[in-house]
Formats: structure tokens, C-alpha cells, sequence
């Protein structure tokens, strides 16, 4: 009798152990699903992609397992609510899809102790955003496939879609007030002037105003080898330039001495005649524990009683 009596004691313990673990591994307290904009910016109805990256952290003591989709939209979806609480439908492409007979292929994700799993996804892929506005959205993770009951919620993010981008002739947009959504209107005002609101956008962050007065050809023909490339390109080659170069500038990967925000800044000269002007500008930059200062020689053009900025000289003047 002893002997059966430890022998169940076992086999409790051993189921206990089992079970316990289990739990452990499947319990929706041990994962943390988080969510957030793969590259926050400005997003505009009709746009890019507007991605997002789900991490999932497994902070329990197991080893946990999933199952993730080939076609991920069989292991994730999306919740999209207006601020009145009014649920946004999802695509028809993508109604027709789960809705489908066929075979889903996936793969098993094992995540240890303290690791985090992320991959990125298109929410517009999984919700039908058709009018600008504020929204909520949430992500729901199935370990399981689409179909199964489990499922672990995400944080929510609020996502400001702004209307649709206007091109001009060029093909590319055109400018729009951040707070408005009104036409930002070049205006003839004086070169000192136009410098000065170029450089209170770069300090508000304000990228439209920013580039309404920066001539994107000017500046980036003042390469050669661009030039050399631009005059090979058709004019749809010319527009996807122009676009990938002013993307490029906003991220800081080109001239980035002239996306970089002055701490303060003072004009010291101006210089005109009827086509041609020179703005000079001593600029103040918070670097670490000193301030470091910076000679700008801007140069600009007059088209139509409008300045532009087409080009400009960086000298360093020192630390502080």
C-alpha cells in the first residue's frame, strides 16, 4: 500500500508539474503584445503603407509557442475605432481570403524567457481607411490561427490620418498646413524673410512649410553626378527622384546640415537685386554640454516675385 500511495504521489506531482507548466506557457499574463508606428511621420489618406511593428515578449518562466501564418493575416488582425467608437470594416480582399477553402501554411515560434519576437505589418492591409480623422488601433494576436478562441490584445495606438496629398505638375505634393489642411501659399516676401520662416518650420517641425520655399531641383542638382543622372531620366524618373530626395532629407540621410535644428539663430546679412540673393545666417547648435556655432551662406533665386533657397555654404565658427 505504501508503495502505491508514492507512486500516486508521483503521478499527481508529475501531472501537477506538467499542467502547471502548461499554464505557465499559455497564460496571456506571461506575454505582452506592443505595438507601435514602424516609422512614425505625418500619415496622409491614399498614401504609403502605414506600418506597424507587433512585438511579442514572452515574460513568463516558459518557453512559449505560436503558430505565425506564412500569410500572416491567418495570425493577426487589426481593430480600427473611430473616437466615436465606430468600428472600421476591413477589406473585402481580405474577407475573401479567410473566407476561403484551402490549406494554411505556418510555422512554429518559440520564444524563451525574456526574448521578444517583432515583425512588421501594413495595418491598411487588414482595414479600410477611406476617410481622414482620428482613429484607435489595436492589434489581436491568435497563437492558434485566425480561427481558433485565444487570442492576446495589444496596446493602442492613436493614428491622425491626415486627407489625401495634392500634386502639382511636377508630381509632387503640394504643401499643406499641419493644423489647417489649408494650401500653404508661397508669398513674395523678401529673401531674409523667407530664410527666417524656413528655419522657424525646421525648429516647430513643421516639414510642409519647411519645404515651401526649398527648390528640391536646385539643391539636388548641385551635385554632379545628379545632374548626370537626371538628365538620363525620363520625367517620371525625375519625379520619383525628387521625392526619394526629399524623403531623404527629412530622415537626415542627405545635406543633413541643413535639416539640422538650430537651438537659436541671427541673420547677419542680406543681399539682393532683382534675381539673385545672398541671406547670411550665424546658427547656434546644443551639442552634448556646449553649444556649437555655424556660419550659413544661403543662396537663393527669384521666379515670378517668389525667393527660393537653391543653394548654400556651411563654415564652423566654433564651440562655446
Amino acid at each position: 500500500m505504501k508503495i502505491r500511495f508514492l507512486q500516486a504521489v508521483s503521478i499527481i506531482c508529475l501531472l501537477f508539474t506538467i499542467s502547471g507548466s502548461l499554464f505557465a506557457q499559455n497564460n496571456p499574463d506571461n506575454i505582452a503584445v506592443n505595438i507601435r508606428f514602424y516609422d512614425q511621420k505625418v500619415y496622409f489618406l491614399k498614401d504609403a503603407p502605414i506600418q506597424v511593428m507587433i512585438s511579442i515578449t514572452n515574460n513568463g518562466p516558459e518557453t512559449y509557442h505560436f503558430k505565425l501564418a506564412a500569410d500572416r493575416a491567418f495570425s493577426l488582425d487589426f481593430d480600427a475605432r473611430s473616437l466615436s467608437n465606430r468600428s472600421i470594416a476591413m477589406p473585402v480582399k481580405l474577407v475573401q481570403k479567410r473566407s476561403a477553402s484551402g490549406q494554411i501554411y505556418y510555422r512554429d515560434v518559440a520564444i524563451d524567457t525574456g526574448e521578444t519576437f517583432s515583425f512588421t505589418e501594413n495595418i491598411q492591409d487588414y482595414v479600410n481607411l477611406e476617410e481622414a480623422g482620428n482613429y484607435i488601433i489595436q492589434a489581436k494576436i491568435f497563437p492558434d490561427l485566425i480561427n481558433s478562441q485565444t487570442v492576446q490584445l495589444s496596446n493602442r495606438l492613436a493614428l491622425h490620418l491626415r486627407p489625401a496629398k495634392i500634386y502639382d505638375e511636377q508630381g509632387l505634393p503640394i504643401p499643406l498646413d499641419e493644423a489647417t489642411n489649408a494650401v500653404l501659399q508661397r508669398a513674395s516676401i523678401p529673401p531674409d524673410e523667407v530664410i527666417a520662416w524656413t528655419l522657424d518650420a525646421r525648429q516647430k517641425g513643421q516639414w510642409e512649410k519647411f519645404f515651401l520655399y526649398l527648390d528640391l531641383q536646385a539643391m539636388y542638382l548641385r551635385d554632379a553626378s545628379h545632374a548626370r543622372q537626371w538628365n538620363v531620366e525620363s520625367e517620371e524618373g525625375r519625379q520619383r527622384i525628387l521625392a526619394n530626395y526629399r524623403s531623404s532629407l527629412q530622415t537626415e540621410i542627405v545635406d543633413s546640415d541643413i535639416v539640422t535644428i538650430p537651438m537659436s539663430y541671427n541673420i547677419e546679412k542680406t543681399t539682393y537685386n532683382m534675381t539673385e540673393g545672398t541671406v547670411i545666417v550665424d546658427e547656434h547648435f546644443r551639442v552634448g554640454n556646449y553649444v556649437e556655432s555655424k556660419r550659413y551662406t544661403y543662396y537663393l533665386e527669384r521666379r515670378n516675385t517668389v525667393w527660393y533657397i537653391v543653394d548654400y555654404l556651411v563654415v564652423n565658427l566654433g564651440t562655446e
